[in-house]
């Protein structure tokens, strides 16, 4: 991949990303999400315990594609891999977030810290590479 070309150049611009993870059945599950680009993959967050953190747990293959905010998907759609980032790499990938969501973000962000009955975890998408 080079420089000039962005992860997922399939995104664009888009402040949010519907990402597909699967059940064990197969059965696609969609969300939209925020998600930020950082080198070359896109980072995440969530609360420890989400669905989808389970179905990726289990099937890592997931789909991604731009969307607005109810998850209406506007574009196309792409394959990559998930994994949950080990908390040394969870600084970069918040700062990554809030960078692109600024106050709108820190306020989020925040408030997900102070919910006592949530901790926010962030993982990672990369591209599948062909085979």
């Amino acid at each position: 991949m080079t420089e000039q070309q962005p992860v997922f150049p399939n995104l664009g611009a888009s402040p949010y990303l519907s990402l597909t993870t699967f059940r064990r059945s197969g059965e696609p599950v969609a969300t939209p999400v925020w998600f930020a680009r950082e080198g070359d993959r896109l980072v995440l967050l969530t609360r420890a315990g989400a669905g989808k953190l389970k179905r990726i747990a289990h099937t890592p293959r997931v789909l991604v594609a731009p969307c607005d905010v109810r998850g209406r998907v506007t574009g196309e759609t792409a394959e990559g891999r998930a994994r949950l980032l080990p908390p040394e790499q969870a600084e970069a990938a918040r700062k990554a977030i809030l960078k692109k969501y600024g106050l709108l973000g820190w306020l989020f962000v925040t408030l997900e810290r102070m919910r006592r009955s949530s901790q926010t975890v962030y993982f990672e998408i990369r591209p599948l590479k062909d085979e």
